[in-house]
């Protein structure tokens, strides 16, 4: 459905937002003195990790943080100021959390886990309080190989290079689906532990044989031509998610302030489902990724759902991922359920909980236009693709409903039907159990569409 557009507020810097400070907050103003005037608040995010943009680079980018603490300034009399700092993945969030130095962070589940084991172990223990973005099967993270590797699927991995975050949940995905597919995970690959732009540099460079990625790495290495999907995460269908930490200290003496950061949080979330288009072309101006790649993920049928909401099957999700890290050494046992605490978000935001995510439906987004056009299905997407002016076009596997670039999934022509695969393997699953059908070129597939 066509969507209104909202011009985003500008980028505002902080000082401009709230009154100058007259004394410098810091960590101890935000562990609770009394008698400050000023108070800061350190927010830690990843500007790249573009599922987490509701408690971070779209949260930022429209002031609803600072709008929040500017109005409990005017009743307090105290100036509030934020913050940010960026990084490329949660373990040094985490590392900055455990020193008393972040107050609230965004991370993926893996990261999570490790933030409350660090946080127990170094005595500042942290709280899992919201949900930035999540898909249910676990469409978040990809494995993917360089254009023209001879590699297929995930068997073909064995005795290879691959690149990963360890500790990620792009990792916990590489470890699952390479059991999955009777590889040991320790000794079965040559596994190296990079930094995700680093990974992808070595996989441009032939250096590794395929890279383990959660967003947005692997839709931009792919929609650039330099990557294709090798494993689609969501084959696991376990949920994976990212969320919103906070350290417990900060949290009991600073009530209030948590409260405005939900609120917030809650606002840029509306913000985000109801402008998709403007909200990616906002972070994608900040972050430097294609707006294309943003809207694959973060768009009205993208690959992520946003909701704060602490949903049961995310916590369980959570519970199943505390034995893969235990195995690989980075954490001991983990209490998730002392961990997650609902009450804040309860507590702030008493609105009702979004609809459930549904299924994608294909989608056509047409250079110079505001708005997006869905489609019942792939043929129709194609048929309207044909001879447009085509920005991106948009379609679901048809096995795991992961969305994907139309041009770059794989498609199979079954009868008079055109279905759209994200790994070569899942498509010649599907051909193997389906006589007749066959793996055509994309081209091929808008020609048969029309």
């Amino acid at each position: 459905m066509p969507r209104e557009r909202n011009p985003l507020l500008p980028l505002l810097p902080v000082a401009l937002l709230l009154p100058l400070a007259t004394a410098c907050g810091g960590s101890a103003d935000a562990d609770g003195n009394a008698e400050a005037k000023t108070v800061t608040v350190t927010v830690g995010y990843q500007s790249k990790t573009i599922n987490t943009v509701t408690a971070g680079t779209l949260l930022r980018s429209l002031g609803y943080f600072e709008e929040e603490l500017a109005a409990r300034g005017k009743k307090d009399g105290t100036t509030y100021r934020v913050e940010w700092q960026d990084y490329a993945t949660g373990a040094p969030i985490t590392a900055q959390m455990t020193a008393g130095k972040i107050d609230i962070g965004s991370m993926g589940d893996f990261p999570l886990l490790i933030n409350a084991a660090r946080g127990k172990q170094l005595e500042q223990p942290t709280r899992l309080v919201s949900v930035t973005g999540y898909n249910l099967r676990g469409g978040l993270n990809t494995v993917v190989s360089a254009p023209g590797s001879p590699l297929r699927s995930l068997a073909g991995l064995r005795g290879k290079k691959v690149s990963t975050s360890v500790g990620s949940a792009a990792d916990g995905t590489l470890v699952r689906a390479l059991r999955q597919a009777g590889i040991d995970p320790d000794k079965g690959i040559q596994k190296l532990n990079q930094q995700p732009s680093v990974g992808a540099s070595a996989l441009t460079a032939g250096s590794v044989d395929a890279l383990s990625q959660f967003v947005a790495w692997p839709g931009k290495l792919a929609f650039e031509g330099k990557a294709t999907a090798l494993y689609d995460g969501a084959e696991l269908n376990l949920p994976t998610f990212h969320g919103v930490t906070v350290r417990e200290k900060f949290a009991k003496q600073r009530t209030g302030i948590l409260d405005d950061f939900l609120r917030a949080q809650r606002r840029a979330t509306d913000h985000l489902r109801a402008y998709p288009v403007t909200a990616a072309e906002s972070v994608a101006k900040v972050t430097g990724l294609p707006a294309e790649v943003v809207y694959l993920y973060n768009g009205a049928q993208g690959i992520a759902t946003f909701d704060p909401e602490l949903r049961p099957e995310l916590i369980a999700a959570l519970k199943e991922d505390v034995p893969v890290l235990k195995a690989a050494g980075l954490v001991g046992d983990v209490d998730v359920d002392a961990f997650v605490d609902p009450a804040p978000l309860r507590r702030a935001v008493r609105s009702a909980a979004y609809p459930k995510a549904g299924t994608a439906k294909p989608e056509l987004w047409l250079k110079g236009a505001s708005t997006t056009r869905s489609f019942d299905s792939p043929k129709e997407l194609l048929k309207a693709a044909n001879g447009a002016d085509v920005r991106a076009a948009y379609v679901p596997d048809a096995l795991t409903g992961t969305l994907w670039f139309a041009d770059k999934a794989v498609w199979v022509a079954d009868g008079s039907e055109l279905r759209a695969f994200v790994t070569p393997a899942s498509a010649k699953r599907y051909v193997d159990a389906h006589a007749g059908a066959r793996v055509i070129r994309y081209a091929d597939a808008v020609r048969l569409a029309s």
